[in-house]
């Protein structure tokens, strides 16, 4: 895109300019969008809350406080991420090329970057998308109470990288989601705590 084909070079310049600066609009109104949408989802479905509505409040326990809060956070964060690189991305090529430039090497050198980062990074990356569909399915949330190997606590915090719970005994935990491989969620369902086995009765001694 050349603005100005008189101006020669200058109007190459330029083209590159606008096209950065659309890529900036755009960015703002993607980022505002979904800023919005996140301030709908953590503020709950009004629809929901009229009185005869209350008998499926119970079914909406996924988008209720702290845990919706947390939920809507988590993919909010994560689709910006993602719209704010790939905006950029392709705005980046678009002016290079309208500067004059073949795009085609930096394409081959920014894959061959790009395969070495995905394997020096694999492990954020399992357990990004791991804490992605925890988030997304629901696995568990703020405030419950899980069971991760031989440690039960309370859950703090759940991020795309990190789930961090607290257990009985006052420690935090901190645990990569892409450690997870089996999950036992105590605030769900009908959860039971064992009850103490009987104390076993004092055999008599025989004189």
């Amino acid at each position: 895109m050349t603005f100005l084909p008189s101006l020669g070079y200058g109007g190459q310049v330029i083209g590159a300019l606008i096209i950065l600066i659309g890529a900036l609009l755009l960015w703002l109104v993607v980022r505002f969008l979904i800023a919005r949408s996140v301030t709908r989802v953590q503020n709950g479905y009004s629809v929901f809350k009229k009185p005869h509505f209350k008998w499926a409040q119970p079914a909406l326990r996924p988008f209720d406080s702290a845990r919706r809060v947390q939920r809507a956070q988590t993919i909010g964060g994560l689709l910006s991420s993602v719209s704010a690189g790939t905006i950029a991305i392709i705005a980046v090529l678009m002016a290079i090329e309208t500067l004059g430039f073949t795009i085609g090497p930096i394409l081959a050198s920014v894959g061959i970057v790009g395969i070495a980062i995905g394997f020096g990074a694999r492990e954020v990356i399992r357990d990004a998308f791991l804490g992605f569909f925890i988030t997304i399915e629901d696995q568990y949330g703020i405030g419950d109470t899980i069971e991760v190997g031989d440690t039960v606590g309370v859950v703090q915090s759940l991020g795309l990288r990190i789930t961090r719970m607290v257990d009985a005994d006052g420690a935090i935990w901190y645990v990569r989601n892409g450690d997870i491989t089996k999950v036992g969620n105590r605030s769900q369902g009908e959860y039971a705590p064992p009850t103490d086995p009987a104390t076993p009765a004092t055999p008599k001694v025989q004189a």
